[in-house]
C-alpha cells in the first residue's frame, strides 16, 4: 500500500502542505486548473529553515499594477508592521487561519514569510519588487525519486518579477511553464463566498470527480466549524479568510498534489498546536483558536501543545488533515521513496518550522473503516429475543453482531453482546439495542477502526442435470485487487441443494470453482 505519513511537530498550514507534498515528490504542474479558474498563481521556492532545506509555496496574485492591493497609501500590514524582511520571528500565527478566528496576534516581529502578512492583504514582498535595480538567483531542489524541480527569478525592464520555473523527471520527460507576475501575496483577494457559493466554484474547475469530492468536504469541514463558532447555519454561513481565493487555492491545489501522488493511505502523528493567546473580534481566546478546536472535534488524530508560543494549526491546515489523515501515533513501517519539508511562515530559533512528509510502501493492504463497538452484558433476556437481534440491530444500521455466553454475578449464565457500528449509527443502534433487549447499560469504545477486504460479488451459473442455477460468491481481494478468498453464499446454495438434492457444501464448492474457472 502506498502510503503518506506526516510529521506535524510544528504545526500544519495550507501552504505548509503544498509545499510538503510538492516537496515529496508531486507534480505543481497539476496545480494550473486552479490557476486557470482564479486570478492566482503559484510560486514555488527553496527556503532555509534552521539548516534544513524547505519548500514554499505562495499563492500570488497573476497580475498586478504593483499597488497594495489593501488601497492606496497602505504600507504597513494591518499588526502595523512595515514590510520588513529582516525581522525574526519568535511567536506568532500560521498563515492561513480565519480572520474571525484570528484577527491579530501577541507574535513579536516576522521574517519576510511572517504569516501575520500572509494572514491578511498586503503589498508586495520585500526584497522581490519595488527596487531600484534589477537582481537574478536560481534556487532548486529534488528527490530521491527522480523528481526536480529547479526555480529561476529575474526582473525585467518592466520593473515585474519574472518567475520561471522547470521541472524534469528521471524517465527523459521535461515540463517547463513560466509565470509574469508582481510578487502580490493573494491572501484574502476575491469575494468573502458562503459554503454554497464555494461549493459552485469548485464545482466549476477543471478538475477530477476525486478531487472535486475532497475540496468540498474539506470546505464543509471549514464551514461547519465556523458556523459554530458563530452560531449560525452552514449555509447562510460567509467564510471569511478560507473562502477567498488563496485559501481555495490552498485546500483544492492540496487535494490536486495528493491525487498526483497517488496514495492510498494518509497518516499524520500527533500535531502541535503552539501556545499562548490569540486575538479575535469575539475577545482574546487561548490557542488553539475556537474555529480549529471545531475542527480537531472531526479528526481522528491528536493534537497537543507547544513547542513554541505561536498558533502552528491553522483552521484551513486541520480540515485539510481532517478529511484525508486518520491519526498513528508513531510512524507506521515504510519503505521510504521519497520525502520533503513544507515550509511554514515563521523563523524560530530552536524548531524548524516545517511540515515533513514521507511517502513509500506502507505494507498492508487491507482496507481501513472506522467503527465502533457497542456492548452490554445480558441475564434476564427470552432465546427468542437474542435470536432476533442479528436482524433487528442490523436493520438500525448495525455492521455486525455477536453474542457470546457468559457467567454473570451471582453465578447466574448470561451474554454478551457486542455490536460493530459506524459512528454516525452508534446512537441509533444504541436506543435498538437498549429496547429490543431492556438492558439498564450499553458500553461504547469509542471511535476505532478494523481492516477489512475489499468485498465483490459474483455470480456463478451451476449446470445440474440439465437446469441452470445462480449462486453468489463472496471474492475478498486487498488493495491491490490480490484474490485471498471466495466464499459462495449459504442461502443460495441452501435453495440450490433442496431443489437438486445435493449437499449444502457440494454446491457452495461448485460455486467457487465455477467463479475461479471464469476469472
Amino acid at each position: 500500500m502506498r502510503l503518506l505519513a506526516f510529521d506535524g511537530r510544528m504545526g500544519a498550514s495550507g501552504d505548509m502542505l503544498l509545499g510538503a507534498l510538492v516537496a515529496a515528490g508531486a507534480d505543481p504542474d497539476v496545480l494550473s486548473p486552479v490557476e486557470d479558474a482564479l486570478d492566482v498563481s503559484y510560486r514555488v521556492r527553496t527556503v532555509d529553515k534552521n539548516g534544513i532545506s524547505a519548500t514554499k509555496v505562495d499563492v500570488l496574485l497573476a497580475e498586478t499594477d504593483g499597488g497594495d492591493p489593501r488601497g492606496e497609501g497602505h504600507e504597513a500590514d494591518e499588526y502595523g508592521h512595515e514590510d520588513d524582511s529582516d525581522a525574526d520571528a519568535s511567536e506568532g500565527v500560521d498563515d492561513d487561519a480565519n480572520s474571525d478566528t484570528s484577527d491579530t496576534s501577541d507574535a513579536n516581529d516576522a521574517s519576510d514569510d511572517d504569516p501575520r502578512r500572509e494572514h491578511h492583504l498586503r503589498g508586495s514582498l520585500a526584497g522581490e519588487s519595488g527596487h531600484g535595480h534589477s537582481h537574478s538567483h536560481e534556487d532548486g531542489h529534488s528527490h530521491g525519486h527522480g523528481h526536480s524541480h529547479g526555480h529561476s527569478h529575474h526582473h525585467g525592464d518592466d520593473g515585474h518579477h519574472h518567475h520561471d520555473h522547470t521541472h524534469s523527471h528521471g524517465d527523459g520527460d521535461h515540463h517547463e511553464h513560466s509565470h509574469h507576475h508582481d510578487h502580490t501575496h493573494a491572501e484574502g483577494h476575491g469575494p468573502h463566498r458562503t459554503y454554497p457559493e464555494v461549493v459552485e466554484l469548485v464545482e466549476s474547475m477543471d478538475l477530477p470527480d476525486s478531487v472535486v469530492a475532497d475540496a468540498t468536504a474539506i470546505f464543509r469541514i471549514l464551514g461547519e466549524a465556523e458556523a459554530e463558532v458563530h452560531g449560525t447555519d452552514l449555509e447562510a454561513t460567509h467564510f471569511h479568510e478560507v473562502g477567498a481565493d488563496d485559501a481555495i487555492a490552498d485546500v483544492v491545489g492540496t487535494c490536486l498534489l495528493l491525487s498526483d501522488l497517488d496514495v492510498e493511505r494518509v497518516v499524520t502523528g500527533p500535531i502541535s498546536v503552539g501556545g499562548g493567546e490569540t486575538t479575535m473580534s469575539h475577545g482574546t481566546y487561548p490557542i488553539p483558536a475556537p474555529a480549529v478546536l471545531n475542527v480537531v472535534e472531526q479528526a481522528d488524530w491528536s493534537i497537543r501543545g507547544g513547542p513554541v508560543e505561536a498558533e502552528l494549526l491553522t483552521p484551513t491546515g486541520a480540515a485539510i488533515l481532517a478529511h484525508v489523515a486518520e491519526g498513528v501515533e508513531t510512524l507506521p513501517s515504510i519503505s521510504v521513496e521519497s520525502s520533503g519539508y513544507g515550509a511554514g511562515g515563521w523563523d524560530f530559533p530552536d524548531h524548524p518550522n516545517v511540515l515533513r512528509a514521507i511517502v513509500g510502501d506502507g505494507g498492508s493492504r487491507l482496507v481501513r473503516d472506522d467503527i465502533s463497538v457497542l456492548e452490554t452484558n445480558l441475564d434476564d433476556v427470552e432465546p427468542e429475543v437474542l435470536g432476533s437481534l442479528q436482524e433487528t440491530l442490523k436493520d438500525a444500521g448495525a455492521r455486525d453482531v455477536t453474542i457470546l455466553p457468559t457467567t454473570m454475578k451471582k453465578s447466574r449464565p448470561g451474554h454478551l453482546v457486542k455490536v460493530i457500528v459506524k459512528p454516525d449509527d452508534v446512537e441509533r443502534v444504541a436506543y435498538r439495542l437498549a429496547v429490543e433487549t431492556g438492558t439498564l447499560g450499553i458500553r461504547e469504545h469509542g471511535a476505532g477502526h478494523r481492516w477489512t477486504a475489499r468485498r465483490e460479488f459474483e455470480t456463478a451459473s451451476l449446470d445440474i442435470d440439465g437446469d441452470t442455477y445462480e449462486v453468489a460468491v463472496k471474492v475478498a481481494s486487498d488493495v491491490d485487487g490480490d484474490v485471498y478468498d471466495r466464499s459462495a453464499e449459504y442461502d443460495d446454495a441452501l435453495a440450490v441443494a433442496k431443489e437438486t438434492g445435493l449437499a449444502v457444501r457440494e454446491v457452495m464448492r461448485r460455486a467457487v470453482d465455477a467463479v475461479v474457472e471464469n476469472d
